[in-house]
């Protein structure tokens, strides 16, 4: 099995899809963009600064009603350049970007995602039945970002530091459950339970851990919030 590697905790003028970016900052990173024809979307809270160029507006999601159900941010925001701004979450971590060609496609954990260009289509899922699996709740959204058209970016915010392991056809990997963050959508994941019955401290308890298949990427955060979902 590969190792996991830590992911750049630092970019300056990095250019992709029509976007240039900068990541900056040690405990509490900022995500500086430089816009021109290419917008991005964004949860709206995390905005820190922006121009007085960039216009702001709204970026509807399908599936609303299931979203305020369960907590989720019903809106998106959406920037427009020309005009530069900045993002930070609120919490000691990791910022990064993950590049997307064509046809490419990244699944991530609720309250990961940070911003994406508009050129990323943006869906999710709501997974149920693993309340012992993540949260501590009755389930949990999984955010899915595809590069359709064209190429495109996803920011991530991780908790800790994120490390990447790239799984090769075949190749597994166990997590915690609470310490994953994303992977490629080639990757698949499923629930393993290791029950807790011999030796000294046998019990009833069960051990779990998220199995991923690959071949493809997966990120790993160093340290993970349990996130409050509501039913």
């Amino acid at each position: 099995m590969p190792i996991p590697v830590l992911r750049a905790t630092a970019a300056h003028a990095e250019t992709f899809a029509g976007v240039t970016y900068h990541i900056e900052g040690e405990l509490v990173p900022v995500l500086h963009l430089e816009l021109d024809g290419m917008p991005v979307y964004f949860e709206h809270y995390i905005l820190l600064w922006k121009d007085l160029r960039v216009r702001i507006g709204i970026r509807p999601l399908k599936g609303a009603l299931k979203r305020v159900l369960s907590g989720m941010p019903v809106f998106l925001t959406e920037a427009s350049g020309p005009g530069q701004l900045g993002f930070s979450r609120d919490g000691a971590g990791h910022i990064f970007a993950i590049h997307l060609n064509r046809g490419e496609g990244l699944d991530m954990r609720e309250h990961q995602f940070l911003a994406a260009t508009g050129s990323i289509d943006y869906s999710f899922t709501r997974v149920k039945g693993v309340s012992n699996m993540l949260l501590g709740g009755t389930g949990f959204f999984i955010d899915h970002f595809h590069a359709l058209e064209g190429e495109g970016i996803v920011w991530v915010h991780g908790y800790g530091n994120v490390f990447e392991v790239a799984l090769g056809a075949g190749e597994q990997i166990d997590i915690e459950p609470g310490g994953w963050v994303y992977k490629d959508s080639t990757v698949q994941m499923e629930t393993q339970f290791q029950k807790l019955t011999t030796g000294l401290f046998a019990s009833a308890g069960n051990l779990v851990w998220n199995r991923f298949t690959g071949p493809g990427r997966v990120g790993i955060q160093s340290m993970y919030v349990h996130m409050p979902t509501a039913e």
